[in-house]
Parts: structure tokens; C-alpha cells; sequence
């Protein structure tokens, strides 16, 4: 019968930083991911996502003068910088030419704080696609949409706030929209894939550099840790978190019916200590780690979960000091073929 005499448990015991970079979109506009296979989890080095996008302010309101507006003040995520933009007066709105009379300006944060109006092309109506005739322009692939200014006079005039558009999604790039989560790893049929985030929604892809040959949604940006891992000395008894079932029932007239529950049972596992105080696995009790456990040390197959660390300790006087870890898991373990 085989044993996991050879086995080998390790923790999380060192996290090496990633600054902000920008996430890749695998081709849904939903799923970014990094170029790390796990991200830690534990509390202060969790990973911080910055979208492209409006914190705060850039209201943009109507202006004195004909054909211009003014936008206010305001913060915005750049390549995950959190930068100030100034406010910016008396900037210049395009109109349509005679034969059209509609056309609609895209009021723009460029990739170094800037605003910038760029102005889409014109036509006798307005149209939802991307660098349609009548429709909003093509924002570039580092900036950011914050407003729109829609016209349907040919005449000089000034700017209306009934013409002025922003609102989250559709107007305004708002960095917070739509929400996502965070995938700390990715493990599909056993294999490892990496680390990102998944949003609600698809990013509008309203960002191109070339016409629209090429499209994409707003950049986004994660600053992250990833974990390093240190051997657990004199482990055993490893179980993974892992779910237990339940069957529940209620007579009802000519039977009885059963529903099944389903709850995340915590990993556990022991360890001989040396002191029970200078042990490094003691100074990362109830943080948040990565555990990885290798039936064989000397194969590739492990399993990998992640978890509230647990300790019990035990210090009998006539026997090794020892502690009863358990691993409190919001998922369940998973297993990884090499």
C-alpha cells in the first residue's frame, strides 16, 4: 500500500513584491491575468487593482463662451498611479460641418494627466458604434473617457448641459466599473495557470491606436506579492480542506424527501516544534497563506490550497512539543499535476 512517507509540506513564508503592472486580457475584455502563477493573499501584502479610470472629480460643465466647456478638478488612475488632474477652462468643442449636424466629442484624460477633447466624425445622426460616422471617437489605449458632448447644431452657440453625457460605463470611464475579483490562482484540470482578476461585466472596448483595427478596454493595472515557500519540519497527518455533504430530509405525504448542503470542511495537519516559541511557521498564525503538499518529495504531482493558519500548542513534559494546525479555507484544496 503506498504511504506519504516521503511527503513533504511547505507554507508561505516570504512574499517578493511586483509593482504596478499592467494585466493581459485573454480575449473577453473580463479575464486579466498576470505573469505570476499564485498571488499571497495575506493581510498587507494582497494584491491592489488599479484599473484606468476616474476616482474623484473632472465634472465637465457648460462655459460662457460658444462652443467651449470647462471641467473641474479631479483624480484618476494612470498605469496604476493615482495622479491629480487640474482643472481645465475654455476648452474648444468641434461642431459639424453644414451638410451634417451631429456630431459628438469624447472628453479625454491622456496617458499623462492631460485633458484632451477629441472630437468624432460627423453626420445627420448619431450612432452608438466606435468611429462611425455620427458616432463617439476612438479613445487611445492609455487615456481615458470621462465625458461626451453630443451636437445637433451646425450654428455656434454655447454648449448646453443637456448636451453634456457622463455617467458610469457608457460616458464615463470610472475606475471602480464594473466590480471584479480576484483570483489568487488559476487551476483548471490540474494544470497551473496565473494569478489576475475577473470583472462582472466586459470593459467596453471603446480604446484603439489604430482606427479600430485593433480594440481593447480600459488598461488595467495590479501591484501584487508572490509567494515564496519554506519546507514545514516534521509535519504529518496533512489533510486538505476539502467538502463534506450532508443529507437533510422532510416527510412529506407518501415519502420522504432529502436535500443535500454542502460546507468546506478546514484542512489540518500536525508538527513536532522545537521550542513552541521561536518556530517560524508560529509567526504567521491566523494570517491568510498558501500550503503545498507534495505526496512525494520527490515527484512533481502536489496539492496546493489556501487558508487561515490555526495553531494549537501542546507542551507535554515528557514528550515533543507539538501543534495541532488547522488551514480555514474559503476554497477547496486542489490538486496539480506537475
Amino acid at each position: 500500500m503506498p504511504t506519504a512517507e516521503n511527503a513533504k509540506l511547505e507554507y508561505e513564508a516570504g512574499q517578493t513584491p511586483v509593482a504596478y503592472t499592467a494585466l493581459t486580457d485573454q480575449g473577453d475584455q473580463m479575464d486579466f491575468k498576470s505573469a505570476a502563477s499564485l498571488w499571497s493573499g495575506r493581510s498587507g501584502y494582497a494584491p491592489v487593482i488599479r484599473p484606468n479610470g476616474l476616482i474623484s472629480g473632472c465634472a465637465v460643465t457648460v462655459d460662457a463662451a460658444n462652443d467651449k466647456i470647462n471641467v473641474a478638478a479631479g483624480k484618476a488612475y494612470i498605469a496604476g498611479v493615482e495622479t491629480t488632474i487640474e482643472a481645465a477652462a475654455d476648452e474648444d468643442i468641434t461642431r459639424a460641418l453644414t451638410t451634417d449636424t451631429h456630431i459628438i466629442n469624447s472628453v479625454t484624460i491622456t496617458s499623462e494627466g492631460a485633458i484632451d477633447v477629441l472630437a468624432g466624425t460627423d453626420h445627420t445622426a448619431f450612432a452608438a458604434g466606435r468611429g462611425e460616422a455620427g458616432g463617439p471617437p476612438w479613445i487611445p489605449t492609455g487615456s481615458i473617457e470621462i465625458a461626451q458632448v453630443r451636437l445637433t447644431s451646425v450654428a455656434e452657440a454655447v454648449v448646453t448641459a443637456e448636451e453634456i453625457f457622463q455617467g458610469p460605463d457608457t460616458y464615463t470611464e470610472w475606475y471602480f466599473s464594473p466590480v471584479w475579483s480576484v483570483e489568487y490562482a488559476d487551476i483548471e484540470n490540474m494544470v497551473l495557470g496565473l494569478a489576475g482578476v475577473k470583472f462582472a461585466s466586459a470593459l467596453d472596448a471603446r480604446h484603439s491606436d489604430d482606427a479600430g483595427s485593433t480594440t481593447a478596454g480600459k488598461a488595467v493595472y495590479a501591484a501584487y506579492y508572490t509567494p515564496t515557500f519554506s519546507e514545514i519540519p516534521d509535519a504529518y497527518d496533512f489533510v486538505p480542506p476539502g467538502n463534506t455533504h450532508s443529507i437533510s430530509s422532510k416527510q412529506v405525504y407518501g415519502r420522504t424527501k432529502g436535500s443535500k448542503s454542502s460546507s468546506i470542511q478546514a484542512g489540518s495537519f500536525g508538527v513536532q516544534l522545537t521550542t513552541g516559541v521561536t518556530d517560524g511557521m508560529l509567526r504567521f498564525v491566523d494570517d491568510l497563506l498558501w500550503f503545498r503538499f507534495y505526496p512525494d518529495e520527490n515527484a512533481d504531482p502536489y496539492i496546493l490550497c489556501q487558508g487561515y493558519l490555526g495553531a494549537s500548542q501542546k507542551f507535554p513534559a515528557d514528550n515533543n512539543i507539538e501543534a495541532a494546525c488547522s488551514i480555514a479555507a474559503e476554497t477547496v484544496a486542489s490538486r496539480v499535476n506537475g
